[in-house]
């Protein structure tokens, strides 16, 4: 496993594996909020659901890296919420410099590989949030990226669930990684993000495809950013389905 390092510059801190590759942060201040604009586009699965409803329900996030997701999910949110991550030094960085809270009732990490974990017969059709941001320590392309793969975190899914990826737009890695999205969800129930200025591109496959209206959506980021502070309203600038 690479080493976990850190880095700060004043106000928000960064996690690392071995390299300058940033694989997570924190504002100091702040802990429970999400700094990076690629990490706030994950939650587009609010996109979907009834704003009323977000508590009552399960997210899971494959890659902990900084705790970000996992920690807004369980403390904003307020859901039943399952990490798993296969390297323990990250798990003991996000409990030591990341302010990640211990295991409880609705909170647990597992230190598993998430290929394995996909496969649990617990998990199945119970997650409604799946997060999937799964990099090495040289961030080159996903590793696990296959149909099969996303075929598994299809499985994981309840009828309303969605599963967002942090692609990283390398040569051909983020059209490969795109058609074993699409092999495995069916292309119209996957949208997808522009890429951020460093490249991470955002892509959301949905269990059941929806197709709201212009309108609906931005009903639903507008309630997303005065109920939780993400700049949902932005995202529908730069957010839509597979073609």
């Amino acid at each position: 496993m690479p080493d976990v390092t850190l880095s700060e510059d004043g106000e928000v801190r960064f996690l690392h594996l071995g390299t300058e590759w940033i694989q997570g942060s924190m504002i100091i201040d702040d802990p429970f909020a999400i700094e990076l604009d690629y990490v706030q586009r994950m939650m587009a699965w609010l996109l979907f659901v009834d704003p009323d409803s977000v508590s009552r329900r399960r997210a899971m996030q494959l890659g902990l890296g900084s705790a970000a997701l996992t920690k807004f999910h369980y403390k904003k949110l307020r859901m039943d919420t399952t990490a798993v991550e296969i390297n323990p030094q990250v798990v003991a960085a996000c409990r030591g410099w990341f302010k990640l809270p211990p295991d409880g009732p609705r909170l647990r990490v597992l230190l598993a590989d998430a290929a394995q974990e996909v496969r649990q017969a617990v998990h199945l059709g119970r997650i409604d949030a799946l997060q999937v941001d799964l990099y090495d320590h040289e961030a080159a392309a996903p590793v696990l990226d296959s149909p099969d793969f996303y075929t598994d975190c299809r499985a994981l899914l309840t009828d309303e669930g969605a599963m967002t990826v942090n692609l990283f737009g390398r040569d051909a890695s983020y059209e490969r990684s795109l058609e074993s999205i699409c092999a495995a969800f069916g292309r119209d129930a996957v949208w997808a993000f522009k890429p951020t200025r460093e490249g991470n591109t955002i892509v959301l496959a949905q269990r059941t495809p929806q197709r709201p209206t212009r309108m609906e959506l931005l009903a639903r980021a507008e309630e997303i950013r005065t109920r939780w502070d993400l700049p949902a309203v932005k995202w529908l600038r730069i957010f839509k389905p597979v073609e």
